[in-house]
């Protein structure tokens, strides 16, 4: 059975992976993220800001346990093919979205960061070097505050974009224009489900209009060549 739909994230950019692991290691890997940020899911008059931002950096303990399931590496491999991608030891950056709160003004159309220039800093190009993974570690309903997916959109990026890394201000309109009239897609689910972006695939934070704060990651994974729409790999393949 394959781990993905392999047309279906052709056609629309992206996949849903569920359950990568036990629901119970994403639970653990949440309350260690409560304890960081020094808040409480029982004390809501401490939630005061639309976004906290926690991290994984060393994948220890719950964490380690998410990068490394086989079910994860398995959907690499579906996308990026055997061995296009490096391994990513640990989560990155983790934005929580706090209910009841007004939003965070950090809601626009754009693709990640993803051509490395020569002097290391990083730009947005149609030579990307990664593509997006997205960690779903608390229930993430319509109301949750749900990345926002353009289906579809990886192609109308893709078209815009040369191989000059731009800045984040400068790709980003370009992408939003370009994938507008692309039907929008919520990536809802349950604590250990995952969704990979194609990296050209165009996505925005939303609201929470819900009552539950929603922890989710968001990360580039690698890869080892990149993604021109020549290759062989999955990601080549849905540009075409």
């Amino acid at each position: 059975m394959q781990i993905i739909d392999v047309e279906r994230f052709a056609a629309d950019g992206f996949a849903k992976v569920e359950a990568v692991v036990a629901r119970q290691v994403a639970d653990a890997a949440r309350d260690l993220l409560w304890q960081q940020i020094g808040l409480s899911p029982g004390e809501p008059s401490g939630w005061r800001e639309p976004v906290v931002w926690a991290s994984d950096m060393t994948g220890a303990g719950p964490f380690g346990e998410i990068m490394n399931s086989p079910r994860l590496h398995a959907a690499y491999d579906a996308v990026a093919g055997p061995g296009g991608w490096l391994p990513r030891g640990s989560l990155g950056m983790i934005p929580i979205r706090f209910p009841r709160l007004p939003p965070a003004d950090d809601r626009g159309w754009h693709i990640d960061l993803n051509t490395q220039r020569p002097d290391g800093t990083w730009g947005t190009s149609a030579r990307s070097q990664t593509m997006l993974l997205l960690i779903l570690l608390s229930e993430v309903g319509p109301d949750d505050a749900p990345t926002r997916v353009r289906a579809g959109s990886h192609r109308d990026a893709f078209a815009v974009l040369g191989e000059e890394a731009l800045a984040h201000t400068e790709a980003g309109p370009l992408v939003e224009a370009a994938s507008r009239e692309r039907p929008v897609v919520h990536a809802t689910g349950e604590p250990g489900d995952v969704y990979l972006l194609h990296p050209y695939t165009v996505h925005a934070a939303d609201e929470h209009r819900g009552t539950r704060p929603r922890f989710m990651s968001q990360g580039p994974v690698l890869l080892k060549r990149p993604v021109t729409g020549q290759g062989d790999s999955l990601l080549d393949r849905a540009l075409r």
